[in-house]
Order: structure tokens, then C-alpha cells, then sequence
């Protein structure tokens, strides 16, 4: 029974680890692999990087995507699509 006791701590700390910093990971990076995957032409999106454009061309093959912005055309990974921003432009607005 002693040697079970000696781990108790290391256990408890695994577990506060696993739930406080692993576990939000996992389900963080869930929710971008989802939203990657919804992205849709004509979508108006920001990239992680802040450029502001609307996606023209989405590849299958590489994950990657074509936004075209006032500079141009840029091909972008679909992982550096920050937020869409079509829908919040569209939103109702709410009164607090």
C-alpha cells in the first residue's frame, strides 16, 4: 500500500495535466481540422496572418486554397485560415 501512495502525487499531476492542458489541445485542434474542411468558395476569410480575402479555388490534393485579395490571388494552406468571416458579417446584430 505504501508504494501506491508514493505515486499518488504523480498520478494526481498527470491527471491535472491531461485534463487542463492535453485534453483542450485535442479538442482545439478537432475544431480547426473541422473548420478546414467546411471551407467553401466565395467564403470571406482572415488568415493568421491578418491578410483579408475570399476564397476563389480550394485544392483537395495539397490542403491548400486560393484567396484573392485587393493585392491579388495567393495560395494559402487551409490551416492558415484564421476565421470566416462571412457569416459574422451577415449575423444579427445582438443588444447586451
Amino acid at each position: 500500500m505504501g508504494s501506491i501512495g508514493d505515486f499518488l502525487p504523480f498520478i494526481a499531476m498527470f491527471a491535472v495535466v491531461y485534463f487542463f492542458m492535453i485534453a483542450p489541445q485535442m479538442k482545439r485542434a478537432k475544431q480547426e481540422k473541422a473548420f478546414a474542411a467546411e471551407l467553401k468558395r466565395g467564403d470571406k476569410v482572415v488568415t493568421k496572418s491578418g491578410m483579408h480575402g475570399k476564397i476563389v479555388d480550394l485544392n483537395d490534393k495539397d490542403n491548400s486554397c486560393v484567396i484573392e485579395t485587393l493585392a491579388g490571388k495567393i495560395k494559402f494552406e487551409r490551416s492558415a485560415i484564421s476565421m470566416e468571416i462571412s457569416k459574422k458579417l451577415n449575423a444579427p446584430a445582438t443588444v447586451k
